[in-house]
């Protein structure tokens, strides 16, 4: 009876240890991806992907006449990768990638509100063909172009989708400084507006 009774509790422990690792989040289940437009509507347009990894969340629950209202905070870590053209000239062209934090409140109807900080941001410009000129030769120049520190700051809303691998639309209004600018910077603004998605089908 009593080695009956052993391999019981053996079984139950290990039954409890995989539910316990199944509940834990994972790092794709705290993952999201996004795509979308980014440009400027007139002038640049093109498309960005990224992803958004939870690094902290808290929730309020308060009482409210028709029920519970849940509030969640969140930080989340950002990375985004994007290229962008100006179809009437083609002579600015670039590519662009920011990486910082976002904060989002995701209100009891899901509705967002989202503040995005990016110091580490980096824009690489593309000029059509170029040539140089060195005494009497001409020379073609070897991708031409130019590469700027470029920071960012965004805030917008969206809103969550409900527990599927659709986790959501955003909209956002982007500040990006290109720095150094001749003399000083140069201010771009842009506008964002795309959906994020879960890989794994989360509940």
């Amino acid at each position: 009876m009593k080695k009956f009774n052993i391999i019981f509790l053996l079984i139950a422990a290990l039954s409890l240890q995989a539910q316990s690792q199944t509940d834990s989040p994972t790092f794709l289940g705290q993952t999201v991806f996004k795509v979308g437009y980014y440009g400027s509507l007139l002038f640049d347009n093109g498309l960005n992907v990224g992803a958004e990894h939870v690094w902290k969340q808290k929730q309020k629950i308060k009482e409210k006449k028709k029920g519970q209202k849940t509030i969640t905070h969140q930080l989340l870590f950002n990375g985004s990768i994007g290229y962008s053209t100006n179809f009437t000239n083609q002579t600015d062209n670039g590519l662009q990638t920011h990486y910082g934090l976002i904060w989002r409140r995701t209100g009891s109807k899901r509705w967002q509100f989202n503040l995005e900080l990016n110091p580490l941001g980096y824009y690489r410009a593309f000029l059509p063909e170029t040539y140089e000129v060195n005494g009497d030769e001409v020379s073609e120049v070897k991708f031409p172009g130019r590469s700027y520190y470029a920071p960012s700051v965004s805030f917008g809303i969206g809103k969550s989708g409900k527990g599927k691998r659709h986790a959501g639309w955003y909209l956002n209004l982007n500040y990006t400084s290109r720095m150094p600018y001749n003399a000083g910077a140069l201010p771009v603004f842009t506008i964002q507006y795309g959906h994020r998605f879960n890989l794994k089908n989360n509940k």
